[in-house]
Formats: C-alpha cells, sequence, structure tokens
C-alpha cells in the first residue's frame, strides 16, 4: 500500500475514535462492519452507530452503562466475564428508557416491526435494578455464553417474540426467573406461539426461579442445570386461549432448589419445587433428572401438576421417564385433580401423590 493511502487510512481511523466516544476499527482486531468499544468508551454510541449486520466488540472492562438496541442483524459481543456492564455510578442520571427502566440491555421493537436477528454473546451483566437481559418484540434474537448475575428481577427475559435462541448462559442470584419468557409482561390474552424458541444448555442458580414460562406455547427447555433457586421450571397459563403449554422440558438437571421464597401478590411461597405445571396442556416432561427439591410449601416437590391460581386446568400434559428420587413431599405430585388426560409413564421414584404414579 502506497504511504499516503496508511496516513489517509490512519486519519480516517483517529477521526471515527474520536466521534464516537473511544471506539475505532482497527484493521487487525477487527473485520469490515465491526465496532470496536474499549474501556473509557461508550456501548451505546457504537450501537448507535452500527448498521444492520455490524458487529460491536466490546473490550475488556468494565462498562456502567445501559444499551438499547433496535438496530436488526446486530451483533453486541464482549469477552466473557471480563467484558462487564453495570449500572451507572449513583447519581448519574439515566440515559435512554432501557436505563430508566432499570435494565442492563434492552433489544426492543414494536408489534409492526420487530427487531430480528440480534445476537448478545460473550458478557457479563450484573447488578441492574430490573433486568440483565430485556427482550420485547424480538424474532430470532440470540443469547449465548451470557453472565447475568445479582439483577433485581430477571437475568435473561423475552416477551412477545419468536424463535429466541437463550444457550449456554449462566443467571445467578437474581431477584426473580434467570430465564423468562412470557406473552407479555403488561397485559392478559393468550399464550403466544413461541414458534419454537429454545433455552437450552444454561446453568440457573440461586434465582426464585430456574426458568419461568409464563403463558406461551411451542418452545424447548432442555438441558439445562438448575439448583439453588426456590423452584427450577416453572409453567404458567391461566383460563385465556390459546392456553399455555405445548411444550417440551427434557433432558434437565433439577437438583436441591430448596431457596426460600416468600408469597408474593401472584405466588403462594415456593421451596423445593423441581417442575411445576399449572394450567398447561400438552406440555412433555421426559428424561429430567429430578432430585433432592425438598420444601412444605402447596408447590413443594419433584414434579408438580397445580390448578392455576385462576383455576385454569391442567390438561393432556405426559411426564414420562424421569429420574425423580429424593423429593419431599412427594416425587411425583398431581394436585390438579379437576384436570383431566394427564399421563404419568416410565418415571422412577420413590414417592407419589396419589399413590401409584410411580413405575418403581
Amino acid at each position: 500500500m502506497r504511504k499516503k493511502h496508511i496516513t489517509c487510512l490512519a486519519g480516517m481511523t483517529v477521526a471515527l475514535a474520536t466521534a464516537l466516544g473511544g471506539v475505532a476499527v482497527p484493521s487487525a482486531a477487527a473485520g469490515p462492519g465491526d465496532l470496536v468499544v474499549r474501556p473509557g468508551g461508550s456501548i451505546q454510541t457504537a450501537v448507535d452507530a452500527a448498521r444492520p449486520g455490524d458487529t460491536v466488540v466490546v473490550l475488556p472492562g468494565t462498562y456502567r452503562e445501559s444499551v438499547h438496541i433496535t438496530t436488526p442483524g446486530l451483533t453486541l459481543l464482549g469477552t466473557g466475564g471480563r467484558t462487564v456492564l453495570e449500572p451507572p455510578a449513583t447519581g448519574t442520571k439515566a440515559a435512554g428508557t432501557c436505563a430508566a427502566a432499570g435494565n442492563g440491555i434492552c433489544v426492543v421493537g414494536t408489534k409492526d416491526h420487530t427487531v430480528d436477528g440480534v445476537t448478545v454473546r460473550s458478557l457479563t451483566v450484573s447488578g441492574f435494578a430490573g433486568s440483565g437481559i430485556w427482550a420485547s418484540w424480538t424474532d430470532g434474537l440470540s443469547v449465548h455464553q451470557v453472565t447475568t448475575r445479582s439483577n433485581g428481577v430477571w437475568g435473561i427475559a423475552q416477551e412477545r417474540s419468536t424463535r429466541g435462541d437463550l444457550r449456554r448462559n449462566t443467571a445467578t442470584g437474581n431477584g426473580d426467573a434467570g430465564i423468562f419468557v412470557a406473552n407479555s409482561v403488561t397485559e392478559e390474552g393468550g399464550a403466544t406461539d413461541t414458534q419454537g424458541t429454545e433455552i437450552r444448555d444454561n446453568d440457573l442458580s440461586g434465582n426464585r426461579i430456574g426458568v419461568t414460562a409464563r403463558r406461551v406455547r411451542n418452545l424447548l427447555i432442555d438441558g439445562n442445570r438448575l439448583t439453588g433457586n426456590c423452584s427450577g421450571v416453572f409453567v404458567v397459563g391461566d383460563e385465556s386461549k390459546p392456553a399455555a403449554g405445548a411444550m417440551t422440558v427434557s433432558n434437565n438437571r433439577i437438583v436441591e432448589n430448596n431457596k426460600f421464597c416468600a408469597a408474593t401478590p401472584r405466588l403462594s411461597a415456593i421451596q423445593g419445587s423441581g417442575i411445576v405445571l399449572t394450567g398447561s396442556e400438552r406440555t412433555v416432561v421426559r428424561s429430567n433428572v429430578i432430585r433432592g427439591n425438598v420444601g412444605s410449601t402447596p408447590l413443594s416437590g419433584g414434579i408438580l401438576l397445580f390448578k392455576s391460581f385462576v383455576g385454569a386446568l391442567n390438561t393432556d400434559n405426559t411426564i414420562s421417564r424421569n429420574l425423580v428420587r429424593d423429593n419431599l413431599p412427594a416425587d411425583l405430585a398431581d394436585r390438579d385433580t379437576s384436570g383431566t388426560g394427564n399421563t404419568f409413564t416410565g418415571n422412577a421414584c420413590g414417592t407419589s401423590v396419589p399413590a401409584g404414579l410411580c413405575a418403581e
């Protein structure tokens, strides 16, 4: 390359870094379309400058800000535990709606214009009053290898969204669910068809609930490790149509979720709950290992069917081939006696309510 071309490119890089507040595109470290944020720089400024398909690379450091993403196809990429987002310093005025709501990262579209194909990967979001990651009206959102810890509400939350891929994340010590998927948090209404959202291979511990699926359908909860929560997996439905359910909960390891959580206006106290279905239809619970979940609340036990708190029944659910041991007051409990079509087959367990639900 001729010297004058090198000088020109160097000047362009310096100008871009100045314009983006510490963001630059070093030719050796990032590909075309990549914006790199260094400590002291603004992630939000880089996100605002990005175009669809760009990658914002956030280098190791602690960034005290919230990030609001509305650009489709954007990738926000950190360096795992070395890239940390924390709330702005005390006394700093919240900048933007995401920060004002107390959330760390927001991916937000509208009913008429969903935000599609966004990826958040390999970073840590910690200590926000709201949620670590909050998504609404998205399609194809991917959240991979992200740690969300000690956030006030949810670790990773998604509403009004489809085809999410939430995989290999760690959520610990969050005030509500480690991972939360819902039709809406502000309205009632029928369950959303998530069109195959997948919650896979996550580590979820010390939260109120490991995974909550509330008024949603057509998703997979598979291969997750859940321990030290008040409840492992909670499927929540109500009387609205379509009903919640038509999902698969499989191959999860749900062990000693014995933290105590006091009652809330929506839910009784919970402790020692492995998998709870309330108001669900056609959900398949199979090939899970559920051990040592112990408590004395109405929702305690290994796998529990319970009539929802608005009276919706469990119907046509299949509980099969699970290893369910050492849970109290019972390994299997069908406490929704008015529900119909629910079957228990091939489960290795010791105790059940009513008796006779265990295969051995």
